[in-house]
């Protein structure tokens, strides 16, 4: 079960590099004016670690046989 527990550790920490890009994406929208390539790049980042967030989610559930 080892590497369950890294996977769910590894999990928390994208999970929390998400919400951290949610906060720096809002306080970038909030300054004038809005750099919007650096804005693209973050949001980018933002789907890259869902996706991959995504993936060890449905990993670390169990196969149901219908």
């Amino acid at each position: 079960m080892d590497d369950e527990e890294d996977l769910l550790e590894r999990l928390a920490e994208l999970k929390r590099e998400h919400k951290d890009l949610d906060e720096i994406i809002e306080r970038l929208l909030s300054h004038q004016p809005v750099d919007f390539v650096q804005l693209q790049r973050l949001k980018k980042k933002k789907l890259v670690l869902k996706d991959v967030i995504q993936k060890i989610e449905s990993g670390l559930l169990p196969d149901i046989i219908a």
